[in-house]
């Protein structure tokens, strides 16, 4: 290490173009993205113009040296884990699971999550906290769409409750293991694996309350535009089901006046040979041939296409003969268009238009907004205004858009799953979670691996694949390991905290170490908690035996302190893996994350004190 001489300039210099850069993310003015390049502009500049010269003379940080973090190996296993999560969500993999298991919750949503949550936590404490994430980011995205939550109020809350899980063993966390390790080549006796449990558990308690009971009311309800679209309620179309053989439906008996099979649709009618029948449905079996005509928001709609196709469009999404346009490909688009003023459509019947001859589209359903309809698909003559909602696959809407008889409307098509390549999606899935879990591949391997399998299987396309990948999730990556490049070579890290021991001694053993305690757990918010973890745990030990204490007692606050990665998306690997998913910006893991430091800190230097009795 650099003394403080040498290092003073850049050291100083250093600190002010971090504090500039948490300052511009948490106001976010600029964006993530350009704050990153800038601070990284900013850092290779300075080591350019001021270089910092290690003792054999050679620089120890090149300008380089802060663009790494481009090509680091957390970077490449987030970015491929996010690949295998959008394999799991394109795929649907999930839908069926996540079903049983709100059937299980009986409709109480709190209660529901809160068991997820505890879950999390116990399995975290055992396995790393990464695949843990991966397993439940796509249970809890499936789960709150079924509930109709904001994903933004539960991604958050997910990777805190695993961070948490894991400050309670010693293999809760790598950087548990970092400090073990650094502690036992300081001369200390090996960490056991529940030496630190107890007080782990208290801290974990206290979070948990706050991450269950408070973090939902700091974050924001953000949700894509795609998804606002399919949450809507109001808007209900007119769809139709033909009862062919072998329907799902065929058989099925009206209960009270419905169909119990039909829980989020109301049948308008059904049409048995020459005859119309009309509600109430009493006494009624459905049978082969019959035209059942049902009214429905687009959200029932996709919920039945994602979960029970056969229901609404029998076995598989294909066109009719005439056209021979095909089957709807592997990725299948739901949208809307709009009968155009003066189109050539208008008095027209569906029949006779024929969609999928003309653009290989399916028309699932037709709303009017003067009025209900009363008729079977084929039957209605359109009109101007109304609204089709089409299934198709991504080349037949590009025809439909060509079609100046229709105004397809962009913001509202959204994917829906390959049904047919869920169960390989959810294979691969398992093996990656198993592989990284049990150390038999490293999770980035195991991630890359998963990453090519989705893409190899066609369980995603290399489009879809694309999606997953988060700008400024690289970004903010690249200039977090920048930044903490710069305070490890220029030593503004161990100048920090060996000016906070010597300058606090004087006040005892128990502010000495609740003042460490909150200065490691501030910066590896900046560092990773990994370099945090080394960095201090030598200065932890030397501060022990300088206070005359067990130097034990320090070590367990370095490794609880450095696991509060919880007030920047870039502290921890879990965080970055739900901001995607979440919406979210930085400001909301400040808004989130900072009182549950100040709350953690607070508990820590309570309860340590007095259960070490230092």
């Amino acid at each position: 290490m650099p003394s403080f001489a040498d290092a003073a300039p850049q050291m100083w210099l250093s600190f002010a173009i971090i504090a500039v850069a948490v300052v511009s993310y948490a106001w976010e003015r600029v964006s993530i993205e350009l704050t990153s390049i800038a601070t990284i502009v900013a850092l290779a500049v300075l080591f350019h113009l001021y270089p910092l010269a290690g003792p054999d003379g050679a620089p120890l940080v090149t300008p380089a040296t802060m663009i790494e973090g481009f090509g680091n190996s957390a970077l490449v296993t987030i970015l491929s884990l996010l690949v295998v999560g959008q394999g799991l969500f394109q795929t649907g993999a999930l839908n069926e699971p996540v079903r049983r298991l709100l059937a299980l919750g009986g409709g109480r949503p709190r209660t529901l999550l809160f068991g997820v949550f505890v879950c999390v936590m116990v399995v975290s404490a055992f396995l790393n906290n990464t695949p843990v994430a991966i397993m439940f980011i796509p249970v809890l995205v499936t789960i709150v769409e079924r509930l109709r939550l904001p994903t933004s109020r539960v991604m958050i809350p997910l990777s805190y409750v695993c961070v948490l899980g894991g400050m309670t063993t010693l293999i809760g966390s790598s950087t548990n293991l970092l400090v073990a390790d650094a502690a036992r080549s300081a001369g200390l006796a090996p960490i056991g694996f529940f030496d630190f449990t107890f007080p782990g558990l208290v801290l974990a308690a206290a979070g948990f309350v706050y991450v269950l009971f408070v973090t939902p009311y700091l974050l924001p309800d953000r949700a894509t535009m795609a998804g606002a679209l399919v949450a809507q309620t109001g808007k209900q179309f007119i769809a139709q089901i033909d009862l062919v053989r072998g329907h799902p439906l065929v058989g099925a008996e009206a209960v009270a006046g419905l169909f119990p099979k039909l829980p989020d649709l109301t049948v308008r009618l059904i049409q048995r040979g020459g005859r119309t029948l009309l509600p109430p449905f009493d006494d009624i079996t459905l049978s082969e041939g019959d035209t059942v005509i049902v009214a429905a928001t687009r959200k029932a709609l996709t919920d039945i296409l994602t979960t029970r196709p056969k229901l609404l469009v029998g076995d598989g999404l294909e066109a009719p003969e005439e056209g021979d346009v095909g089957r709807v490909t592997a990725e299948r688009m739901l949208t809307e268009a709009i009968v155009a003023p003066g189109s050539r459509l208008i008095g027209q019947s569906l029949a006779h238009v024929s969609f999928p001859a003309r653009t290989g589209c399916l028309v699932l359903g037709i709303q009017r907004r003067s009025r209900m309809l009363r008729a079977s698909l084929d039957e209605i003559r359109l009109e101007a205004g109304d609204v089709l909602l089409l299934v198709g696959s991504e080349p037949q809407l590009d025809i439909l858009r060509a079609d100046r008889d229709l105004v397809v409307l962009e913001t509202s098509a959204t994917a829906l799953p390959a049904l047919e390549s869920a169960r390989t999606a959810l294979a691969i899935f398992a093996a990656v979670v198993v592989a990284a879990s049990t150390g038999l591949l490293p999770t980035m391997i195991a991630g890359l691996s998963g990453a090519m399998l989705m893409i190899a299987s066609g369980a995603l396309n290399l489009r879809q694949a694309g999606r997953a990948i988060d700008r400024r999730i690289v970004l903010i990556v690249a200039a977090s390991l920048a930044m903490g490049s710069a305070l490890q070579a220029t030593g503004g890290a161990a100048f920090l905290g060996t000016a906070l021991v010597s300058g606090l001694s004087q006040f005892g053993p128990a502010a000495v170490l609740s003042a460490l305690f909150l200065l490691i757990a501030l910066l590896t918010n900046v560092l990773s908690n990994n370099a945090t973890a080394v960095l201090f745990a030598p200065i932890a030990v030397s501060a022990a035996n300088a206070l005359g204490v067990p130097p034990e007692v320090f070590v367990y606050g370095v490794v609880f302190a450095a696991n509060c990665s919880f007030a920047t998306p870039m502290a921890y690997q879990t965080n970055l893996l739900v901001m995607g998913p979440g919406h979210y910006r930085f400001s909301d893991f400040v808004r989130a994350g900072a009182p549950l430091i100040v709350l953690l800190w607070i508990v820590f230097s309570v309860f340590a004190p007095w259960y070490y009795g230092v």
